[in-house]
């Protein structure tokens, strides 16, 4: 039997300081490519080594990141995880709510100082940058400011529907310093927000810009044990072939056990506790007899009445509904079952590996000592899954460091690609 060749010393080297992810982008092949490199399989071309070596040589250890983006509303950082694990720098950062600013400077003690309110910076202050990265709020957009253009005979266009809006400060920094592509999120329902008008002139606002304009509503389930769907719209400035097809989605998701708190890790702040030799949840984290009543008494109530409110109880082999910003009230939508006793909420830190905050090979999230439960459920529940967007990213860098790479085809190869002939 043949034996593999042995796994090049310079892409071991590579991998001891960058991840695989970041080894593909910088190399701009799949990550599927490395890991066969990894295994043997395959051996990375002269080309490809030199490369390699070249950033992890020393005079590499001060390097510039591969591309620079902005995070606004950025709540507390999942969007800005996804793309620096693709070597990304985050030159700017705006955030109003003061609970999730201190949550994001201890995970992101980078020094720049997070902007507090995007609607008092000017864009011509915010730093030059490739992407821009935002999870913005859902406003309906009013007529008046077309109104007044209409009376005095002016030309206008979606750009000016936006106006008095927290996605105006979107569309003029957009327009003020051009990056070459964009990344927002937002709920599932925008589409149908206002009757369609709000996403209508979204849409509209970001093609009068020039942008390309991809879109698509993802559920996390294949990430992470919880139903969550959330609609990404990409955009590049240059035309360039992007599919949400091509993302790589995980067969089988995980279940609850994966995020829940096991006996045999150690206790933290006051979510866990040691007792007996095993690591158990804190009793702050059972219901009261008082609301588990209250809330069966609920569900009882509307499910006589033919909806479907009420309190949803899992266990370890579920798979959780949305976490939503209101957990914090009675935790409700996500109770996990007890032997023997009344269910529970889950702590903060299984809300952070819900979301894929804590997920495998990253770095564990900060959740400040000093933040209440209140706080910390707000600051998740408002947040997005972090694998998606690290998927996303995957996808999108290479395009904007090659885009010459993911040009449009032309007409007719694409339609020959489209039959298969």
């Amino acid at each position: 039997m043949a034996k593999r060749p042995k796994v090049s010393p310079i892409l071991k080297h590579a991998l001891e300081k960058r991840t695989q992810r970041e080894v593909a982008s910088i190399l701009d092949v799949d990550v599927r490519q490395v890991r066969r490199w990894m295994i043997g399989e395959s051996q990375p071309k002269a080309p490809y080594l030199a490369l390699l070596e070249k950033e992890i040589s020393p005079a590499s250890a001060v390097r510039q990141s591969a591309f620079q983006f902005i995070d606004l509303f950025a709540g507390i950082g999942g969007l800005r995880r996804g793309f620096e694990a693709m070597s990304g720098e985050c030159v700017f950062t705006s955030e109003w709510d003061s609970h999730a600013v201190r949550t994001y400077e201890q995970n992101f003690p980078d020094g720049h100082q997070v902007s507090g309110d995007i609607t008092a910076t000017e864009p011509s202050a915010i730093p030059d940058h490739d992407i821009l990265l935002a999870g913005f709020p859902c406003q309906p957009f009013s007529l008046a400011g077309v109104s007044k253009k209409n009376s005095l005979g002016r030309a206008h266009g979606f750009l000016d529907k936006t106006q008095g809006t927290l996605f105006f400060n979107v569309v003029s920094i957009l327009k003020a310093k051009k990056p070459k592509a964009f990344l927002l999120e937002n709920v599932k329902n925008l589409r149908g927000h206002d009757e369609g008008r709000t996403y209508e002139v979204i849409r509209g606002a970001l093609h009068e810009l020039g942008y390309q304009v991809e879109e698509k509503v993802i559920d996390s389930r294949p990430w992470v044990p919880q139903r969550r769907e959330r609609i990404f719209l990409v955009g590049f400035r240059e035309p360039v072939r992007f599919s949400f097809d091509e993302m790589a989605i995980p067969q089988r998701g995980p279940s609850l056990s994966a995020i829940l708190h096991s006996a045999n890790e150690e206790p933290e702040g006051h979510f866990t506790r040691r007792e007996r030799g095993r690591t158990i949840v804190d009793e702050r984290y059972t219901l009261s007899d008082h609301l588990w009543k209250y809330l069966q008494g609920y569900a009882a109530k509307h499910k006589a009445a033919g909806n479907g409110f009420g309190c949803s109880v899992f266990g370890g082999e579920d798979v959780a509904r949305t976490l939503s910003a209101r957990y914090h009230k009675d935790g409700s939508e996500i109770l996990i079952a007890q032997r023997g006793r009344n269910p529970r909420r889950l702590t903060p830190r299984e809300c952070a590996r819900l979301m894929g905050f804590d997920g495998p090979g990253s770095k564990p999230h900060v959740i400040p000592a000093t933040m209440s439960d209140t706080q910390a459920y707000r600051q998740f529940g408002n947040s997005v899954v972090v694998p998606i967007v690290e998927e996303l990213a995957r996808l999108m860098v290479p395009r904007i460091l090659n885009p010459e790479r993911y040009r449009p085809l032309p007409k007719a190869q694409y339609e020959l690609l489209a039959t298969g002939t």
